[in-house]
């Protein structure tokens, strides 16, 4: 079976509060999930991103049954890392790269895509939504008792 996964990843300021979105796509269903990162940069977001898609999939699909996964992430940089284009130089950026190198070892064949923000828009609004929610209970926490 093919299967595709969307990852998005974002950070309000540069680094600032951070969220992880992932779409996952079966030949049945489909299932979005947003999580909260805490501090990132957003190039740190994007590979979280990825990473919790990764370690999400098998939980939905097993990885025995994909034959072929798709990845889609409009993060060029993170693709071109991932395909070996591009040097990881950064530190934390290459811990996680290395720990999405171990994540994709099941699956037999996997293609790394680079799309347009509008082509990823679940992934990309489960980021805008849990980052959303962490601003309004943030907001909501400092407001002075009456």
């Amino acid at each position: 079976m093919e299967v595709k996964l969307y990852t998005d990843g974002g950070a309000r300021g540069n680094p600032g509060p951070g969220a992880a979105g992932v779409h996952i796509i079966t030949r049945d269903q489909e299932y979005t999930y947003g999580f909260c990162l805490g501090e990132v940069t957003n190039n740190q977001a994007e590979y979280l991103a990825l990473k919790l898609g990764l370690e999400v999939l098998p939980r939905v699909v097993a990885a025995a049954d994909i034959e072929c996964l798709h990845v889609y992430l409009d993060s060029e940089l993170i693709v071109k890392q991932l395909k070996k284009e591009y040097k990881v130089k950064d530190p934390v950026l290459k811990k996680l790269n290395q720990a999405v190198q171990v994540l994709i070892k099941p699956y037999p064949v996997i293609e790394f895509n680079h799309v347009l923000r509008a082509k990823n828009v679940s992934a990309d609004q489960a980021v805008n939504q849990v980052l959303d929610l962490q601003n309004g209970i943030k907001r909501f926490t400092q407001t002075p008792a009456a």
